[in-house]
């Protein structure tokens, strides 16, 4: 056993089973509501995954559910980014993340093995890693770096993990493909690199594998439950900590079109959208592996679902693996030493320093390539990139003018200004990409978003900069009461 696997089964075997729960959003749907849905209907729920909030919305969910096992979902820690400073204020938002898992007294960070920026350029949802060598060192060392941070700040105050040192444990999340992906390795061998390089635990998440076969190619070239059941043998299952599973949808923004015969439907990530039965299927495919030697968590994701779809999704889950999942984990802990025994790796430091200036390039590359302002110069997962211009021609513009705040609501005087100019919002995605920029705020899309419209209309319009600071300040203010205004 490398003194890496040695640190990782310390850390994990300090967390209580949590057994099945979900995975929510404090905001949207209510929670409370949610709490209270779910007690009617007599459905016990292990924890709560918690998306990261407002310290004061926190504190009223840590009050009001003060025996409830909640655990928590990061945002803004980009470590999978050569140099994560440089995009946001990376070690601020450790220091942050740290009080957040302080205040709902979590046992683990869990994070996407994605950015929602990168080389200068900021996007609404996730784009995973480059699945390659070099990605997976630089990966490697950030987690480390952040982990150490979160240990240094749990050894500073008193509480459940602060006797030992050990800080919540860092899970790294396997992240969908939004119709593409990046690399010369599969999503398996490069989450096996990681882990050979730091003592992290792992999030899988189903959907997010489903999406990996559909948008590589590989439901050309096998059924589902076969890609599946190699991808498990490959992937570093005893470090799987909490599983995840969410909903798939088409896109609102992506024409719809005639499927050949035997070509899966154009799904993508969907935390709104129902369960697909085949997601089910898998989810207890990967169950019985005798891999899964280390999970202490099964959470559906629900935020923004509506409640009674959750209650009914939530109960649907409970009777087909309440009991698997609740089971006495006492026979998967006593495989462990075979699995690690069979599995074992050579530990490899991490982060060889003359692969991040490439590994730099390659990144904006990638921001190139998703934007539209270049056609390739990255090897494809799978060799499969013909679903790439639905997210060029069709998701991305989506993003930038409706999700997470749709431009012409939030801003409705300044483009009727613009319209009566002759100004198409369209212009507002190119200047988006136009050109890297530097960034010190912590992440946050609606803010950003708000910042670089003003910035737009005082260049293309300047007689309606005026409106647009007006609007802009009314809604950062809407925003900072909303984001405090949880529970009473």
């Amino acid at each position: 056993m490398t003194p890496i696997e040695r640190e990782f089964l310390d850390r994990v075997a300090r967390i209580p089973h949590h057994g099945l729960g979900l995975s929510v959003d404090v905001y949207q749907p209510d929670l409370f509501e949610l709490v209270g849905a779910l007690n009617r209907r007599g459905l016990d729920y292990g924890y709560l995954e918690i998306f990261k909030a407002a310290p004061s919305a926190l504190e009223v969910l840590r009050r009001r559910l003060p025996g409830v096992l909640l655990s928590y979902h990061a945002e803004g820690l980009w470590v999978t980014q050569p140099d994560p400073e440089t995009l946001s204020p990376f070690h601020a938002g450790l220091d942050e993340a740290a009080e957040q898992l302080g205040i709902l007294d979590s046992h683990w960070l869990n994070h996407e093995c994605a950015a929602k920026q990168m080389a200068g350029h900021a996007f609404g949802t996730y784009l995973p890693a480059l699945f390659t060598a070099a990605s997976a060192d630089v990966t490697a060392a950030n987690i480390a770096q952040a982990q150490q941070r979160l240990d240094r700040a749990f050894r500073a105050r008193a509480g459940r993990n602060g006797h030992d040192g050990m800080g919540p444990l860092f899970l790294l999340e396997t992240p969908p493909l939004t119709y593409v992906g990046f690399g010369d390795l599969t999503m398996a061998e490069f989450f096996r690199l990681v882990t050979d390089r730091t003592p992290c635990g792992v999030v899988l998440d189903i959907g997010h594998l489903w999406t990996v076969y559909r948008y590589t190619g590989e439901w050309r070239r096998r059924p589902l439950a076969a890609f599946l059941a190699g991808f498990l043998e490959a992937f570093p299952l005893e470090r799987v900590v909490e599983i995840h599973m969410a909903g798939l949808a088409l896109h609102q923004a992506v024409p719809s079109r005639a499927r050949p015969d035997g070509e899966p439907p154009l799904w993508i990530d969907a935390h709104g959208a129902p369960i697909p039965d085949v997601l089910s299927d898998m989810l207890a495919q990967v169950l019985e592996h005798r891999g899964l030697v280390n999970l202490k968590g099964v959470a559906l994701e629900v935020d923004t679902k509506p409640i009674p779809t959750i209650v009914e999704e939530f109960a649907q889950a409970c009777e087909r693996f309440g009991n698997r999942v609740a089971r006495d984990w006492r026979e998967r802990r006593e495989r462990r030493d075979s699995i690690r025994a069979s599995r074992a790796r050579p530990a490899r430091r991490a982060c060889s320093t003359p692969a991040d200036g490439r590994l730099v390039e390659q990144y904006d590359r990638y921001a190139q390539i998703v934007t539209g302002r270049a056609a390739s110069g990255l090897p494809v997962l799978g060799g499969d990139a013909s679903a790439l211009p639905l997210y060029v021609e069709h998701y991305l513009p989506h993003e930038i003018l409706e999700w997470g705040g749709a431009v012409h609501e939030m801003f409705p005087e300044t483009c009727r200004d613009l319209d009566r100019a002759g100004i198409a919002l369209d212009a507002f995605v190119r200047f988006w990409f136009r050109e890297p920029r530097a960034n010190d705020q912590a992440y946050d899309f609606f803010l950003l978003k708000i910042t670089r419209f003003v910035e737009f209309v005082r260049e293309v319009l300047p007689a309606a900069s005026g409106t647009a600071v007006r609007e802009a300040q009314a809604l950062r203010e809407g925003y900072q009461a909303a984001c405090e205004q949880v529970g009473a």
